[in-house]
């Protein structure tokens, strides 16, 4: 389907197509369909899907710089100091100078915060089953490699 340049309105069989076959419109439909999933799963234990994920990729030997758990959640930085407040206030992360950087801020996942991860793991572990068990497991594995292939996209 072509639009003219000189048309000034669009026909509807191109709303119809771009419906139909826009990638990122069915990744964002998809996206915030299996976020209300977790989002519901975790919700017993005050916690989103998008904070599980920045509790979880703190949860390593060392502690992390902000810009590289930015890139691996694929946020700005910005973005990512709003989402750690609330659980800077829940004593979950903590954030502080970097050692090695003074200019550079790292985060420690607390006690607090490990424990919550202890207890939120078992359900991301069924949330993400169910889903997976939605999907032709063949696929899984594809789609996932996909995903990742498209999150490199700039």
């Amino acid at each position: 389907v072509r639009v003219r340049a000189a048309r000034t309105d669009l026909p509807f069989e191109v709303t119809l197509h771009i419906r139909d076959r826009c990638v990122c419109l069915q990744l964002q439909r998809a996206a915030r369909a299996v976020s209300r999933c977790f989002d519901d799963a975790l919700r017993p234990l005050n916690l989103t899907n998008g904070q599980f994920s920045l509790l979880i990729s703190l949860n390593r030997p060392q502690p992390a710089r902000i810009g590289s758990v930015a890139t691996l959640l694929g946020m700005d930085r910005t973005t990512l100091t709003a989402m750690l407040k609330p659980l800077e206030r829940r004593g979950l992360v903590k954030v502080t100078i970097d050692p090695k950087d003074r200019r550079s801020r790292v985060m420690i996942l607390t006690s607090p915060g490990k424990s919550l991860l202890v207890k939120a793991t078992p359900i991301w572990e069924k949330s993400h089953a169910q889903l997976e068990h939605r999907l032709d497991s063949a696929n899984v594995e594809i789609l996932q490699r996909e995903l990742s292939a498209l999150s490199q996209v700039s």
